[in-house]
């Protein structure tokens, strides 16, 4: 539990839950409250409605308590806050489409209490249709509770950055980054549409109450910004600091820039644990830029750490202790070393060779986030299994399936297969895709080919690492298997084929993705159902002997604070992992989910490997090329 002066640096009531999955119940809960409050009282509940990811647990949860607890949607009416223009409700991408899957259409709200945004009015009507929208609003009595998400650059429904703090429901122009956001979930930032219908500030503003939720790394920066800084129209979110009945609702991660998560010692007493040390004396040197060992007491006590040398007793004592734990986070021997003294390394020297499983989401994830690693593995003779755990077919570009089909039609004469069949099968595909619109899911046949593209690329990859085909897992999860950006949940089938493949290797190793900040969620489901998997097999002997270690994807690295084990590259292995990189030609260039940073994913990799070693040499470590991070995971056996 927090105090006033723990939250003294925020101007908002803030609550934080450890993930997005209980903050969601609660938002639920409070939302469920205030239904049954109005129905109590014969009173309509009008709701504020959003899309997104945000939103996706609140409204599974909602639809729970409606089909197991009987909660009744008959006394509610709905307004939804933004939609795309122009786009056809019937979209994947529309916002209409998104409301009625993910809930209009597992209640029983009364159709007539429905009022979404249209996306495809006559644009000449569209300004009297936003008169109307916000007549109809007032004719209800008002929003009673409008639920809100988070942009990473502070918009709330799509009003921009430089939105007027008392503008109306209205048509804008999408700017580019808004754009590049929404591409992936459109196939491609050319079928983004250029507008948006959107409420305006001063029309969320007259909601009577307010919940804003944000989940995930993702958000954290903005959130501080938005919480912690004066209100601004170019952070829209921010003029809820003005609204008298505001719920802020983040997660942990979403929460890790406020101050009193990341530098709890500014905002009063602290538990001293192992890490928080670490998190401070790193927080340290950083702001001082200076290397572990030549912080000084005076450094400390005027930095507000002075707690912290009282409870050790001298700077020197605290330095030495943070500079040995550091160092013993390094190792060139991800597997263990053998026939060495293991007392302070990140991995035990026995067995040696080990059994290692390297869980992949996605068919590159692996030689993206600890190309390296894997490399070394192998090199050092270990009998390493990489499991990819999805397809990843639906991030191949239409044309590589037509380059493929061309390949077989050029060959087939000359390895005695039938060139009327694969003409055959050419002209039907071009056919299809001619036709096909942003987002429809593909032909199966289709899906078949990007996924042997997938595994192809995959297989070549681990070839050149050295890793034997034999050893290389396609379990192509059923959940991620519906041609489309939307997945069905994790089931007992997903579930099994993880079991399945565990049984068999009996690892002492597991590598998992432990980036929850992937955009698309893939990353943080696919962890889910290796946690389920592990559970299911915690009376497992052999789990005994077994470490569960986590890396990062594409999209952000470790905290070094966290880190319990971090491999340094040398300038040949940063190559070896740059031409792993590369044999995922489809992904080459330019990704079909490229998310909002322009570089492609071998330049986030190295880029974010040499940034780490150059963290390392700053605190005081030996200077190397690059670094790959780790932390362990701790489950229960």
């Amino acid at each position: 539990m927090t105090n006033n002066f723990e939250k003294r640096y925020e101007k908002v009531p803030v609550s934080i839950f450890t993930d997005a999955d209980t903050a969601s119940e609660a938002v639920a809960e409070q939302t469920a409250s205030l239904i049954r409050e109005k129905a109590g009282k014969n009173e309509p509940c009008v709701l504020g409605l959003i899309t997104g990811s945000t939103a996706i647990g609140v409204y599974e949860k909602l639809t729970n308590l409606h089909k197991r607890e009987g909660l009744s949607f008959k006394n509610v009416i709905v307004f939804n806050i933004e939609e795309y223009y122009p786009i056809d409700g019937e979209e994947l991408q529309s916002r209409r489409k998104y409301l009625h899957e993910y809930l209009l259409d597992e209640i029983d709200i009364l159709p007539e209490n429905i009022n979404l945004i249209p996306g495809n009015p006559e644009k000449k009507a569209i300004s009297d249709f936003c008169l109307e929208y916000e007549n109809k609003i007032k004719s209800v009595g008002g929003i009673d509770l409008q639920l809100l998400g988070l942009d990473s650059r502070g918009q709330i429904g799509a009003n921009e950055p430089g939105s007027m703090f008392n503008s109306r429901t209205r048509l804008i122009t999408l700017d580019y980054s808004t754009r590049m956001r929404a591409a992936s979930d459109f196939f491609g930032e050319e079928n983004v549409p250029d507008y948006c219908i959107t409420m305006g500030l001063g029309t969320i503003m007259e909601a009577k109450k307010i919940i804003l939720m944000a989940w995930g790394e993702g958000k954290s920066k903005i959130i501080r910004k938005m919480v912690e800084e004066p209100a601004t129209e170019m952070m829209p979110a921010s003029v809820l600091q003005k609204h008298p009945d505001t719920s802020f609702i983040f997660d942990r991660a979403a929460a890790a820039d406020l101050t009193r998560i990341k530098t709890p010692w500014l905002t009063g007493s602290v538990c001293w644990s192992h890490k928080m040390i670490r998190k401070a004396v790193f927080w340290l040197c950083d702001k001082l830029d200076k290397p572990i060992l030549k912080l000084t007491e005076r450094d400390y006590n005027d930095s507000g750490l002075g707690e912290l040398i009282s409870e050790a007793g001298h700077a020197h004592a605290v330095n030495i202790r943070v500079f040995n734990d550091l160092q013993h986070t390094v190792t060139g021997w991800p597997g263990g070393k053998p026939n060495a003294d293991d007392s302070t390394r990140p991995e035990r020297a026995t067995p040696f060779p080990k059994r290692a499983v390297v869980f992949s989401p996605h068919p590159d994830d692996d030689v993206i986030s600890m190309g390296g690693t894997l490399a070394r593995l192998s090199e050092h003779g270990h009998e390493v299994h990489v499991a990819y755990q999805v397809s990843g077919n639906i991030a191949v570009f239409d044309d590589e399936v037509v380059r493929f089909l061309d390949f077989v039609r050029d060959i087939a004469p000359a390895y005695g297969f039938n060139r009327e069949k694969a003409q055959s099968a050419y002209s039907g595909t071009m056919a299809f895709l001619s036709a096909k619109r942003p987002g429809q899911a593909d032909l199966p046949q289709i899906s078949v080919a990007k996924t042997a593209i997938r595994q192809g690329e995959a297989r070549s990859a681990c070839r050149y690492l050295g890793i034997p085909e034999n050893r290389v897992h396609f379990l192509n999860m059923p959940f991620y298997e519906t041609g489309t950006v939307k997945k069905k949940p994790v089931g007992p089938a997903d579930i099994k084929i993880i079991v399945n493949l565990l049984q068999e290797v009996k690892p002492h190793q597991i590598f998992a993705a432990g980036d929850l900040s992937d955009p698309h969620g893939t990353h943080r489901v696919c962890f889910m159902a290796v946690l389920e998997a592990l559970k299911a097999l915690q009376h497992e002997t052999w789990l005994e002997d077994c470490r569960l270690w986590l890396y990062r994807g594409a999209w952000q690295e470790w905290d070094i604070a966290e880190v319990d084990m971090a491999v340094p590259l040398s300038p040949e292995e940063s190559r070896i992992k740059r031409m792993a990189i590369f044999k995922h030609q489809s992904q080459k260039d330019r990704p079909l989910f490229p998310g909002t940073d322009p570089r492609e994913f071998w330049q986030r990799a190295e880029e974010r490997n040499i940034a780490t070693a150059v963290k390392y040499d700053k605190l005081g470590m030996a200077e190397y090329q690059a670094m790959e991070l780790f932390v362990r995971y701790h489950f229960e056996n």
